[in-house]
């Protein structure tokens, strides 16, 4: 799915984004949010298609992002920075804008103790 964005001014033509550039996008405003540990699969990757879904419709582009919190942190105060981080980083770097941000808390990661 190709999300087509915006004419220039200069009547040039239209600048289309891939799903996943913004996939990409979202990826990289989740992870810089403290005590965030984006979803991973078996083989160590970060599991976009699983941790992020994008659909868009006449009101903008709705988000729903699933990740792990660090033991020790706000969850509320985290969901909120994801949320305002995903919707300012997205329609900055894209100018596309974001409907809503939906943030599901899969689990929470505890240290392990046997590493200390």
């Amino acid at each position: 799915m190709a999300y087509s964005g915006f004419d220039n001014n200069n009547n040039q033509g239209k600048v289309t984004y891939d799903e996943s550039i913004l996939n990409g996008i979202v990826a990289l405003a989740v992870s810089s949010v403290d005590g965030v540990a984006m979803k991973v699969n078996k083989k160590g990757e970060k599991a976009l298609k699983e941790a992020v879904k994008i659909v868009s419709d006449k009101n903008g582009i709705h988000v729903r992002v699933m990740v792990d919190v660090k033991y020790g942190y706000s969850i509320p105060d985290v969901a909120f920075d994801i949320q305002h981080g995903v919707k300012q980083t997205v329609e900055e770097m894209s100018r596309y804008h974001i409907a809503n941000v939906d943030v599901y808390i899969d689990n929470i990661l505890f240290e392990d103790k046997a590493v200390l």
